[in-house]
């Protein structure tokens, strides 16, 4: 039997179906929970570990580990929304129809378009996905009146959000009358947006240009590629993946 990192421990059951494409850790562990997963016939539960000679079904269809990762960059228009729910017309699986399992790491809001990135690997999802870790995505953000030099500020310092909330400061510069563009180091639900509001602005456009060290370039909507041997290592060694 084939295990983990000594060959002799077999591998936790979350990990084999993050490395299965199946969702990241955390959403298999919720899948795990709901009796989904069965080993051999038998009900899996948190904890369990998987050798070379057993049988992993989800909902009932076996599913096996992939050893090669795959990372795509898509760029995903808007109107397509981020989830891999079969029963919402526009989710990005069924957009993108791609021949092996994947799915997003992370979001992008539905009327937000850009860069989205794919793949089957659940452990780089979650190191990107981190809030501690940290990784900088970056936007272009078009607003509904022309900038001035106290939003800017007021962006870059921190806003107070609707719930409480603080902001991390964060890097913003204007990029005409009524256009920014903003790094982030964090990713709370429509953040960029409710920060705008706040401030008495509303986003007309919002898109997403780079993913750490992953960036739309010239990918036309509705597109992807895979990304290149050197994003990819760069992209490891940011994440501190081998």
């Amino acid at each position: 039997m084939a295990g983990d990192e000594d060959g002799t421990e077999g591998i936790r059951i979350n990990k084999f179906l993050s490395e299965a494409g199946t969702a990241s850790r955390r959403g298999s562990d919720k899948i795990i929970e709901d009796g989904r997963v069965t080993i051999n016939g038998r009900t899996a539960v948190l904890g369990d570990k998987v050798f070379d000679d057993d049988k992993v079904c989800v909902d009932g269809k076996e599913v096996k580990r992939v050893l090669e990762d795959i990372i795509l960059a898509f760029y995903k228009p808007m109107g397509v929304t981020s989830t891999s729910d079969r029963n919402d017309e526009n989710n990005v699986i069924d957009y993108l129809g791609y021949p092996k399992r994947i799915f997003s790491i992370g979001r992008l809001d539905k009327d937000s378009e850009g860069l989205l990135l794919m793949t089957n690997n659940g452990d780089l999802a979650n190191r990107i996905m981190r809030s501690k870790n940290e990784h900088e995505k970056e936007y272009l953000v078009k607003v509904n009146k022309n900038l001035t030099a106290e939003f800017i500020q007021k962006m870059s310092n921190g806003v107070l959000l609707d719930d409480g909330k603080v902001t991390k400061k964060c890097f913003v510069e204007s990029e005409g009358p009524r256009e920014f563009r903003i790094i982030l180091k964090q990713g709370l639900n429509r953040q960029i947006r409710r920060m705008c509001e706040q401030l008495g602005y509303e986003v007309k456009n919002l898109k997403r240009m780079r993913v750490v060290n992953i960036t739309l370039g010239d990918l036309k909507e509705g597109r992807y590629r895979d990304i290149s041997k050197k994003e990819r290592e760069e992209l490891y060694r940011q994440l501190g993946l081998k």
